[in-house]
């Protein structure tokens, strides 16, 4: 499935679907947006999708192939955003484990850092926060100061729908459900210089919320797959020696031009790309997980050195009401999986250390007492993750009280100390060089709170 986006009015959408014959796509105008929860791209945007052919079409690398390809661009600095889906448990991820009002809330869950526990302890962090052992290999990262973790993060909006806390934070405007970009994609347009097809890259199935937005983006769910989809085309079988441009100046003259030149720029980079036999760095095990796959992808598309600045990834799988477990449940296994694949990708672009910075995030976190499922309900504040050379790793920061019931909101969550835009602005800030939280984080006018140097 291909998403294009075109100033066309509707009888250029109708006209470009009978011409074509594509089974799959969905042109977009400024004043139509069609739209699904969280499945279809904004203005400006461009998505790619890979399916199962596995090939690029001929007649696409051939026009593509009459086209200039984009030189080798220098090293910027990259953002690479993970978003867990579902709330990820921000206490059982980086557990008070000395607040004897988190253990007595949890008396399935909690988890102790003794020696002689059953299982295997958390890692003491710094005497009062401990990190789950399904994340140990944090622990080296955190020992070194190149990770951070920000405690008591979430949303000043008390919402506890997945779907509007996910939409809040990824637009970056928590009392605004009519923002029609995303803060990445508001973040891309910031950067202050001319960008390649690939500044800012989805490894995701659709369009992330993020990426809405007026300034050019692509979402790729596979790039070993990567093609457009061609079913009982008879336009495309005679079109030899035509070029894919000619075929879109036949379809409509309402589309314009520049989206589908970001579209044979992509498809000629990607077309060179071997990424069947792609070898990480040594020291770099990705597992074989939808993250792993796709933060693998993504560091194949840094070391092309093809300009990606913004990076998106998806964690899912959050939502432990029932089953949570301790070590080895539900969670442990996210947590573990979310760990490795963090660090695999960190290995395998030790050379671009120095310019990488990975955050991860979570529209909320989960009640402090356990419900009676052995699993825990939709909550306030979370933590997250920061791992870079110019972040203050080897610290927990941010504000959490004791987890006694008068300091909890609403009398059952760990309170909000850190609104989200502060982290995130900070990171972009201090990292990508933006300056201008008017307009990444309209409406917010807080302070920073020293997370990066």
């Amino acid at each position: 499935m291909v998403l294009l986006n075109f100033k066309g009015n509707d009888d250029d959408f109708t006209q470009l679907l009978a011409r074509m014959s594509l089974e799959k796509v969905i042109l977009i105008t400024k004043k139509n947006m069609m739209s699904s929860r969280r499945g279809f791209l904004k203005s400006g945007a461009l998505a790619v999708f890979g399916i199962s052919t596995g090939v690029v079409p001929a007649f696409i690398a051939r026009a593509a192939g009459t086209l200039k390809l984009v030189g080798p661009y220098k090293k910027n600095r990259i953002l690479v955003c993970i978003f867990q889906r579902g709330a990820m448990d921000g206490l059982m991820a980086v557990s008070p484990f000395t607040d004897e009002y988190f253990k007595a809330a949890r008396p399935g869950l909690y988890m102790s850092a003794a020696k002689d526990s059953r299982s295997s302890p958390i890692i003491d962090l710094d005497g009062r926060f401990g990190l789950h052992p399904g994340m140990r290999s944090f622990e080296p990262l955190f020992r070194n100061k190149q990770l951070a973790v920000v405690h008591g993060i979430g949303s000043p909006n008390n919402s506890r729908s997945h779907f509007d806390a996910q939409d809040y934070m990824e637009s970056g405007t928590p009392f605004d459900k009519g923002t029609n970009s995303g803060w990445l994609n508001r973040a891309s347009g910031l950067l202050g210089h001319d960008g390649s097809p690939f500044r800012a890259v989805s490894l995701t199935n659709s369009m992330p919320r993020s990426f809405y937005g007026y300034n050019p983006s692509i979402a790729i769910s596979n790039l070993q797959d990567f093609a457009i989809q061609m079913k009982a085309n008879p336009l495309a079988a005679n079109i030899t020696a035509k070029s894919f441009e000619e075929l879109y100046d036949q379809a409509s003259s309402g589309l314009i031009k520049e989206t589908g030149k970001e579209t044979f720029d992509a498809v000629k980079m990607l077309d060179k790309l071997d990424t069947k036999n792609y070898q990480p760095a040594s020291g770099a095990v990705y597992p074989v997980t939808p993250l792993g796959n796709s933060l693998r992808q993504l560091a194949q598309l840094i070391k092309m050195d093809i300009g990606l600045e913004i990076g998106f990834a998806e964690s899912g799988g959050w939502d432990t009401h029932y089953n949570q477990g301790t070590e080895m449940g539900t969670f442990g296994k996210n947590a573990l999986d979310l760990s490795n694949c963090i660090t695999a990708f960190w290995t395998d672009l030790s050379a671009y250390q120095d310019e990488l910075t990975v955050m991860t995030m979570t529209e909320f976190g989960r009640t402090v007492k356990q419900n009676g499922s052995g699993g825990t309900d939709h909550g306030r504040a979370s933590c997250n993750f920061i791992l870079g050379t110019d972040v203050r790793g080897g610290i927990v920061h941010g504000s959490v009280k004791s987890l006694a019931v008068e300091n909890l909101e609403d009398g059952r969550d760990l309170a909000v100390t850190t609104d989200f835009r502060a982290v995130f602005n900070e990171v972009a800030d201090r990292h990508l060089k933006i300056g201008n939280e008017a307009i990444l984080f309209p409406g917010w006018d807080g302070k920073k709170i020293g997370v990066m140097r």
